[in-house]
């Protein structure tokens, strides 16, 4: 299994992956062209990819050496007003088939879903680990729900979901950076590597590079990031400025630099 992680995380524990899931469940125009974004992607030094079943299967020469992680959870629509549950879509023998080095699935504990997400999550875990076959779990406390009096994104309720992700089976966890330097708390208390999360659209560049040297100083060890990367005129340079960040510890006037 460790062999196939460091498809992923390269020899510093550090990992840069771009997220290109999201065309699986929403319109994703930004993503007409997914050769074209892997391509740039790769040669700007991206580490892996999160991304689909399909685009694993139709852009197979585009990769590279790149680690490829296959979302493994889906079957929702934003046509379908509200949408419903995720399901857990994909086993680790489909994974395998395609040449994926691991798989990725939600985990939204305290929400409606809890029980549904948390449950297939550690069957994956269970599954996958007969063919030594990684998996990263997405703990998101509460989901995308909003509870009145409740800050779904504490930092306390971030380090709950990521040590339960962990305790469930995952071997290395997708989280949302939250409470700055606080977020050391998240990662100390969770013995998987934590790789956070761009989320929507950042204001600029160096927004996106400050989010992410603050959660590598608070001790994450890399970002899964998509639609601040895939949206970006010039996907390549924007890649090479974040891997400089990731495993050359660039500051973010450095990596502002190298887009000029």
């Amino acid at each position: 299994m460790k062999r196939r992680m460091n498809n992923f995380f390269k020899k510093d524990g550090k990992s840069f992956v771009l997220a290109m899931d999201h065309a699986a469940m929403m319109p994703s125009p930004d993503l007409k062209d997914p050769g074209h974004v892997i391509r740039e992607a790769v040669a700007g030094g991206a580490d892996g990819f999160l991304t689909t079943y399909g685009i694993i299967k139709a852009f197979q020469n585009d990769f590279g050496n790149a680690g490829i992680i296959m979302r493994a959870d889906g079957g929702i629509s934003a046509l379908r007003k509200p949408m419903n549950p995720l399901s857990l879509l994909y086993t680790p023998e489909d994974a395998v088939r395609v040449g994926a080095d691991a798989m990725l699935c939600m985990g939204y504990p305290g929400s409606t879903d809890n029980e549904h997400t948390l449950e297939y999550l550690a069957n994956l875990c269970a599954e996958a680990e007969k063919l030594n076959i990684p998996v990263g779990a997405e703990m998101l406390p509460y989901g995308f729900e909003k509870h009145e009096g409740i800050d779904t994104r504490s930092v306390e309720n971030m380090s709950f979901a990521c040590r339960q992700g962990a305790e469930l089976g995952a071997d290395f966890i997708k989280a949302e950076f939250v409470g700055g330097e606080r977020f050391r708390e998240v990662v100390d208390g969770c013995y998987a590597p934590i790789l956070v999360l761009g989320g929507g659209k950042a204001k600029s560049e160096e927004e996106i590079f400050a989010n992410i040297r603050g959660a590598l100083d608070a001790g994450a060890k890399g970002i899964i990031m998509g639609r601040n990367i895939y949206r970006h005129e010039n996907i390549a340079a924007v890649c090479a400025a974040i891997a400089a960040i990731v495993h050359d510890d660039a500051t973010v006037d450095e990596a502002m630099k190298m887009l000029k």
